[in-house]
């Protein structure tokens, strides 16, 4: 249909949206009930009739709870989100990464960043190790690997068990819990390992996964047998081959995976937080101190 002169209409004749009194960058369709205030999704709390701004409820004694409050929640206390792997993926992505230049760089590369107490490396010329103060290598050791089947294990339970697991904990929980595992799982091996025998791998990390998992199947009265099961044959193949698997690893960060598992999905709501928080810092301070502890046998 003809525009009639001297009234044109289009899409830059529109106006604009009032931005949220909090954040000027949000445009808004939503005012306050009380002050007419525009207010964003974020900022906007639920009234019997409408909502209301912040500021009226806090002012005014209004009731109600924000909509970031009202999200929906994960099982320990996670936002839901989107994309529940998306962290799994990132964690594969960086593993493969790592092997890719282990790869192109070679074995300077693996020596440089891999788990060893203290030892003189020959490839780099000098003595290495933790206890030389290099403790990056308690995390980066958890990212390398010793070869394709290696890899292949370990991203492949990392893709079984952790997309799963992120989606029940949510995104900072399950990455809290993946590193966590893998730390306690260098830490153990660092205390326990002879000084000049060098380990990698996540395996540490995706032993606590496992037992993450269990403890989750347990929370919510599911069939725990099959994880049972894959975690006994682990374990089998661990003590089984001994002497080239880093037993220390898998205990430490199963024991560890355990521990903030039962933390994430068993406190009550209103003391959940607390507990979250108080675990993981007890699990990192028993890092801390087998690092220190074993540091001081070694020099």
């Amino acid at each position: 249909m003809d525009q009639a002169p001297g009234n044109p209409q289009g899409p830059h004749d529109a106006r604009e949206l009032p931005t949220c009194y909090r954040h000027p960058d949000r445009e808004t369709g939503v005012r306050c009930t009380r002050c007419e205030r525009p207010v964003c999704p974020d900022c906007m709390v639920s009234a019997s009739v409408g909502f209301q701004c912040p500021d009226c409820v806090r002012d005014g004694g209004g009731t109600g709870s924000t909509a970031r409050d009202s999200r929906p929640r994960t099982l320990a206390g996670g936002t839901v989100t989107a994309d529940p792997r998306l962290v799994t993926k990132v964690l594969l992505g960086l593993n493969v990464a790592a092997f890719v230049v282990q790869l192109a760089v070679g074995d300077r590369f693996t020596d440089t960043f891999d788990l060893i107490g203290r030892a003189y490396v020959p490839l780099l010329g000098s003595v290495e190790g933790v206890a030389e103060g290099q403790w990056y290598r308690l995390l980066t050791a958890a990212f390398l690997h010793g070869g394709y089947m290696h890899l292949l294990f370990n991203m492949l339970s990392l893709w079984w068990i952790g997309g799963p697991l992120e989606a029940a904990l949510g995104r900072a929980r399950y990455l809290t819990l993946y590193l966590l595992s893998g730390l306690a799982g260098s830490a153990l091996s660092y205390l326990l390992a002879a000084p000049n025998q060098p380990s990698l791998g996540a395996s540490g990390a995706i032993f606590g996964l496992f037992g993450a998992t269990a403890v989750l199947l347990r929370r919510l009265r599911q069939d725990m047998r099959p994880v049972v099961a894959l975690l006994v044959i682990n374990l089998i193949i661990t003590f089984g081959w001994h002497d080239i698997i880093a037993w220390q690893a898998h205990i430490g960060g199963l024991v560890a995976g355990v521990l903030t598992g039962y933390a994430m999905v068993h406190p009550r709501r209103d003391r959940r937080t607390l507990v979250q928080y108080g675990v993981c810092a007890l699990v990192l301070a028993a890092v801390v101190v087998t690092t220190l502890v074993r540091t001081f046998q070694l020099t």
